[in-house]
C-alpha cells in the first residue's frame, strides 16, 4: 500500500451550511480553492471542525463528494469516520471508500468508554471492511478514550493502519507514538496545532490543523521551512500561529474556526446548533488577533 501521501498540511476543511443545515456547495469549493492555493498537501472532510456530528448521513457523503470532485486529484481526501458502534462505523467507512476518498480518520466510539483491547476490536474491524489506508484520531479532551501508546503499538501491525492523529496535547504521548512504532512505517500527526514542530522534530510527518483553515500559508511555511532544514524559521512561524489557535478558546467548540472564515471574508454560514457564535466582545478580539496577523483584508 503507498502511503506516501500521508504528510504535509492537511486543514480539515470548515463545512459551510444553510439554516437547514445542509452543505451550501458554493462556499464549499471556495474554502477547498483557499486552502489549496495556501499549500496544503491533502483536504480532510468531515473532521471535527467540519461539523460532522450536525450533519445527517446524505450529507456526510456530499461533502465527500464534492471534496473529490473539487480537488480533482491535486491533493488527497481524507474522510473523518466517527460512530459509537462498530457497525456504523463500517458503514461509514466503506461510504468513504466507494464516494473517492483517500483515507479515511477513525475516531474512538464516543460517549462509551471502551478498554484497550475493546478499541483494538473496534480499529481492526474498520481496517478488515475496507482497503483504504486508516488514520487513528486520538482526543481525549472530547471523547471518553484516550489511546494509550500500548495500543497504538498494537494497532501499527494491522497492514492498513498506517498512522494516527493526536490531539492530545501531550507530547510525551505523541513521542511515545512515534518511538514506538518508528521502524513500522507508521505515520504520525499533529492534531494540536500548537506543536505542529515539536511533533515534526520527535519524527511526526505533518498536521491535521484546524488554523490552516484561516491562514494555510502560514501553517505551511511551519513544515516546509522544518523540512527544508530552517528549524529557527519554521519556529518563527510557529510563534507566529499561536495566538490563533489560542484563540480557539473564545468560543464554544468548535465554533471559532467558523466565526474566523466570516471573518476574513468566506460566508460559511451559522455553527450548528446547539453551538452558536462567539460572544460580541470575543468576536471583537477574534476579529483583533486576525486583523493583527494580515489575515482580514
Amino acid at each position: 500500500m503507498d502511503i506516501s501521501f500521508i504528510k504535509g498540511v492537511i486543514p480539515p476543511v470548515v463545512t459551510p451550511v444553510d439554516a437547514n443545515n445542509e452543505v451550501v456547495e458554493s462556499v464549499f469549493r471556495q474554502i477547498i480553492e483557499h486552502v489549496i492555493t495556501g499549500g496544503v498537501h491533502g483536504v480532510f472532510a468531515l473532521g471535527s471542525n467540519g461539523e460532522f456530528y450536525g450533519l445527517d448521513a446524505h450529507e456526510q457523503k456530499r461533502v465527500i463528494e464534492i471534496a473529490v470532485d473539487q480537488v480533482k486529484g491535486r491533493v488527497p481526501v481524507y474522510a473523518g469516520i466517527a460512530a459509537i458502534t462498530t457497525k456504523e462505523s463500517i458503514k461509514l467507512a466503506r461510504m468513504a471508500e466507494d464516494t473517492g476518498a483517500q483515507a479515511i480518520t477513525v475516531l474512538p466510539p464516543m460517549f462509551i468508554s471502551p478498554n484497550d483491547e475493546e478499541l483494538y476490536q473496534h480499529f481492526a474491524s474498520i481496517a478488515e471492511a475496507t482497503s483504504l489506508p486508516i488514520l487513528i484520531y486520538n482526543n481525549p479532551d472530547r471523547l471518553k478514550a484516550n489511546i494509550s501508546a500500548n495500543l497504538i503499538e498494537r494497532l501499527a501491525d494491522i497492514p492498513n493502519i498506517v498512522g494516527a492523529k493526536d490531539s492530545s496535547g501531550d507530547l510525551t504521548l505523541t513521542s511515545e507514538y512515534i518511538r514506538r512504532t518508528r521502524d513500522k512505517g507508521f505515520k504520525v500527526m499533529a492534531g494540536r496545532d500548537t506543536m505542529i514542530l515539536g511533533t515534526l522534530v520527535y519524527g511526526g510527518v505533518g498536521c491535521v490543523a484546524a488554523t490552516a483553515n484561516i491562514a494555510p500559508k502560514l501553517v505551511v511555511e511551519i513544515y516546509n521551512k522544518f523540512m527544508a532544514g530552517d528549524i529557527q524559521g519554521s519556529l518563527e512561524a510557529q510563534y507566529e500561529l499561536a495566538p490563533l489557535r489560542v484563540a480557539m478558546g473564545l468560543g464554544s467548540w468548535p465554533v471559532v474556526t467558523k466565526d474566523a472564515m466570516n471573518l476574513i471574508g468566506f460566508q460559511a454560514g451559522e455553527p450548528i446548533k446547539p453551538n452558536t457564535s462567539c460572544s460580541e466582545a470575543n468576536m471583537l478580539t477574534l476579529k483583533n488577533i486576525l486583523t493583527k496577523m494580515n489575515l482580514i483584508k
